[in-house]
């Protein structure tokens, strides 16, 4: 028995360090975010409207990946189950365009207000679990969330899905946005906003317990914190992120179905999140915009082989970037220096 207690935590342990291998990447540097900044502002004059349109679903799932990652990276739970509050969120903002308002933000609040109350009905329980069983639970309410989403056909229209959205109202007062590239300019600003919280949250002391119970949950324990509420609450907040990025993609894509709640999407976000380097915000919304734009816009030129390639980026990038791509600069800056130590001038 003891054995086997021993070798079930041992195994927690080696997934925490796995999924844990990019808990330190670097920063971007200001240079860096001046030029992404630059770029997103010019992307609509540069972009047609199917490229800008995959830009937005990059911002969105930029968002449903950072929301993982505050799950895997910063409290230290892999899951897979966030899919299922992004599309609470998804249907909320469908059904509150359709039926209350087309104003964008009111969207927004309401999705996540909703998509964080499943989350903490739901944490209740997963948060009891750690590692694989967590993993393994967060999954369930994935599959649950899609076949809700499936038979529940008077609420979220079945397998049909709900259409028919109205466009979306940035502000109050304001007309709809028809073009796409407004509506991309919309999605921006929320998706800077949400980001700009998550990083405030992750900065704060709530979000330094939150690294402390991954490091070291027994002593966070010992010496007074309550681990299990703190893991709760972040487990609200990730579920809450997720379901504000279900409502931005209502608002680019006008349209919502049980294939935006199924286990592909919950799939993209935890790739994105360690493809971008785990524990990194920045890196989880490049994970994100790398696997959209090999999924649905490279992927669409190679006969639908997208999910294939994916599948080899994410093995190249596990062996080639321990860090995720949020640590490409700092590795290239220690090749740099051993080059320079071992061929001196």
């Amino acid at each position: 028995m003891t054995t086997q207690t021993t070798s079930t935590a041992g195994s927690e342990v080696d997934l925490r360090r796995s999924l844990r291998f990019g808990a330190r990447p670097g920063r971007p540097s200001m240079v860096t975010w001046a030029v992404v900044v630059v770029l997103l502002a010019a992307a609509p004059f540069m972009l047609n409207n199917y490229q800008v349109s995959t830009l937005s679903r990059m911002l969105v799932f930029g968002l449903l990946a950072i929301s993982a990652t505050l799950l895997t990276g910063v409290t230290g739970l892999p899951t897979l189950g966030q899919a299922a509050y992004f599309g609470v969120g998804a249907y909320t903002a469908a059904i509150v365009a359709r039926d209350l308002t087309a104003i964008g933000p009111v969207q927004v609040v309401l999705a996540a207000l909703m998509a964080a109350v499943v989350a903490l009905f739901t944490g209740t329980l997963a948060t009891r679990a750690r590692g694989v069983p967590f993993l393994m639970i967060t999954l369930a309410i994935g599959e649950i969330a899609h076949s809700a989403a499936t038979s529940w056909s008077s609420i979220t229209g079945g397998s049909d899905g709900l259409s028919g959205i109205p466009r979306v109202i940035p502000l109050p007062g304001m007309d709809e946005l028809r073009l796409d590239g407004l509506v991309y300019y919309y999605v921006l600003v929320m998706a800077v906003i949400a980001y700009l919280l998550v990083r405030a949250l992750v900065r704060s002391p709530f979000g330094l317990v939150l690294r402390g119970v991954r490091d070291n949950e027994p002593r966070m324990r010992a010496i007074g914190y309550p681990t299990g509420r703190y893991l709760l609450a972040g487990f609200t907040v990730a579920g809450g992120l997720a379901g504000a990025a279900g409502a931005l993609l209502v608002s680019v894509q006008r349209f919502v179905s049980p294939g935006d709640v199924g286990f592909s999407v919950a799939a993209v976000a935890l790739l994105a999140a360690i493809i971008g380097g785990v524990g990194s915000l920045p890196g989880a919304m490049a994970g994100a915009a790398l696997v959209v734009l090999v999924r649905d816009y490279i992927g669409t030129d190679l006969g639908g082989h997208g999910p294939l390639l994916v599948g080899a980026m994410f093995v190249a990038v596990v062996y080639l970037l321990p860090q995720g791509l949020a640590g490409v600069g700092a590795q290239v800056r220690r090749r740099i220096r051993w080059r320079r130590t071992e061929h001196p001038a």
